[in-house]
């Protein structure tokens, strides 16, 4: 099986490239490599390669800054996803809790109405219906939350480096979540790119709560 991953700079693209399985023939292009919000690029860059199956983990993840830069947002979360799915390939991706407005006192179902309060979460489930209008069964959508990594840019990172510089830090404490690590989720969308049979939205996170 051929497999497409986009976005292989960030965290969730390395810890794809750590845990691909060896019977698994993959490409990894990072944004030098592949511009997804170009659909010329992505027409291209699919026709050589031929993949079987695309994971987007490809996007826009500043979500503050989001709110000053939308095109941005929205050209990396919306627009992207649809040139992949413009291709006809399989395509996972990867979206986030923040479509949701964050008031359940419960976990999210994938059910759920989408409520999202910000730009950052509009843009990306713009980009979750996208890929399911266009793709139909050929598409699933993976939602998971709070992302970390020993590498990249992520709240455990953030804290630890305002640890080391500050010795205490004031942070919002009114926040409940689930900490995903990249590896773990990874592994995941592995599995998911064997099950051709799987399509929709799932919700997947590391157990627990913080």
């Amino acid at each position: 099986m051929r497999v497409l991953v986009t976005g292989a700079a960030g965290q969730v693209g390395r810890a794809l490239a750590a845990a691909a399985p060896q019977d698994i023939q993959a490409h990894f292009l990072d944004r030098q490599d592949l511009d997804v919000g170009d659909a010329e690029q992505v027409r291209a860059c699919v026709s050589a390669l031929q993949p079987d199956v695309i994971i987007n983990a490809a996007a826009y993840t500043a979500v503050d800054k989001a709110e000053s830069d939308e095109a941005s947002a929205l050209r990396a979360n919306a627009a992207a996803p649809l040139n992949l799915a413009r291709t006809g390939v399989r395509l996972i991706q990867i979206s986030t809790d923040f479509v949701f407005s964050g008031n359940a006192s419960t976990p999210y179902q994938p059910s759920d109405p989408a409520a999202p309060l910000g730009v950052y979460g509009r843009s990306k489930l713009a980009g979750e219906n996208a890929v399911l209008d266009a793709l139909g069964a050929k598409a699933l959508v993976v939602r998971t939350a709070w992302v970390y990594e020993a590498y990249g840019h992520n709240f455990l990172q953030t804290m630890l480096r305002l640890f080391r510089e500050r010795g205490q830090v004031g942070v919002v404490d009114d926040q409940i979540g689930t900490p995903t690590a990249a590896r773990s989720l990874a592994e995941v969308l592995w599995l998911f790119a064997k099950r051709p049979d799987l399509s929709g939205v799932y919700h997947w996170t590391d157990a627990g709560v913080a």
